[in-house]
């Protein structure tokens, strides 16, 4: 049973989701989804991954909404037995460990690269790590809260710094719009997509939520609150940098921000700051991915929760740290992606039939 401190809001389920979207994607997309599209129309493939995204959330969520208050991790016996059940399980249980090892990287690459030159990896990896262990240990219901905290501070300085690069903005950038036909948008729908991958939370969020029956508000609000800032990250970084320069770079986000100044103010660059913000956002995403890897693991072995998470502790270490470069962190990524779209894009629907199918029996019968 979920305790009653884990119970959390629609509003606070809305934030955890947004939270959990919004990581590594912000500062990578521009590059990804312009490499695969290859012309500015990548704003469109946003708005299409976006709905791709929205789509499978929806499925994920009427299939747990047949069973309230408990995780797939404990209703998935009964859709599918036993056996099969715990072989989905653990592959989902894999997928968030996988994520919060990634993020866990991502983060240190990025310190690495523009705050911490000197500072060995493996030092920012373990320090988040044990952080993210700190918020998690006391459930869901403080999680969602530290959340409430971050949300809005990220909301405020993220607008702000961005809009701050309208002295650098070109339209131009950004036209002609669909001057090659539709099909470069579609293929950039990929890499969209693959950065909106998020309907694996309702694997377990709806459980905690005081109202389930407000799963589908949930998930359509949080991954359009998230495509917003997508959608405006985009259209930024490519109207100041151009559909070439954002090829060039690694992280184009933080080097569309590098790009200017504003004198006189008491910041006059504003990259750190940003920074800051999206350092909150990766550690939110790790946070998520580990508590749900730890609870999915707790429930199918009918364990308590706290020693494995000190168990996953080194396993995520391990994961984190086997990438030699960037290179590898991002290919790295993007096969997490890929695998994420089939487990919660393309098993969930086969699950919601069965799960349908069963109930009209046993209501029949």
């Amino acid at each position: 049973m979920i305790r009653s401190e884990d119970k959390i809001t629609t509003s606070q389920a809305i934030v955890v989701l947004v939270s959990y979207i919004m990581a590594a994607g912000i500062l990578t997309l521009p590059r990804t989804a312009v490499e695969e599209a290859g012309t500015p129309d990548v704003w469109i493939s946003v708005l299409l991954g976006g709905l791709v995204t929205t789509a499978a959330g929806v499925v994920m969520t009427k299939l747990s909404q047949h069973y309230p208050g408990q995780t797939f991790f404990q209703y998935g016996g009964d859709i599918v037995g036993k056996w099969l059940s715990i072989v989905i399980s653990l592959l989902f249980i894999e997928h968030f460990v996988a994520i919060a090892a990634f993020e866990a990287r991502i983060l240190a690459e990025v310190i690495t690269f523009f705050l911490l030159q000197q500072t060995p990896i493996w030092a920012i990896v373990m320090s988040m790590m044990w952080i993210g262990f700190y918020s998690i240990k006391d459930g869901m219901g403080s999680l969602a809260r530290l959340f409430e905290i971050i949300f809005p501070i990220t909301i405020l300085f993220f607008l702000t710094v961005v809009f701050m690069s309208f002295g650098i903005f070109e339209l131009d950038n950004l036209r002609p719009v669909l001057g090659k036909g539709i099909m470069p948008a579609l293929k950039g729908t990929k890499a969209t997509t693959l950065s909106f991958i998020s309907a694996e939370v309702m694997v377990f969020l709806l459980a905690f939520m005081k109202k389930p029956k407000d799963g589908i508000k949930v998930v359509v609000m949080g991954i359009g609150i998230a495509m917003l800032f997508y959608l405006t990250t985009i259209v930024f970084v490519i109207g100041g940098l151009s559909v070439d320069g954002v090829t060039a770079m690694t992280w184009p986000a933080l080097d569309l921000i590098r790009s200017f100044e504003m004198p006189g103010l008491i910041f006059e660059r504003f990259e750190s700051l940003l920074l800051v913000i999206w350092i909150m956002q990766l550690f939110a995403t790790f946070s998520v991915s580990y508590y749900a890897a730890s609870l999915g693991l707790s429930q199918i072995f009918k364990k308590k929760s706290r020693p494995i998470m000190f168990g996953l502790l080194p396993v995520m270490y391990l994961l984190a740290m086997t990438p030699k470069n960037i290179d590898d962190v991002f290919s790295l990524g993007d096969m997490i992606g890929y695998i994420a779209a089939v487990l919660f894009g393309i098993v969930p629907i086969p699950l919601l039939l069965v799960s349908k199918m069963r109930k009209k029996k046993a209501v029949q019968s």
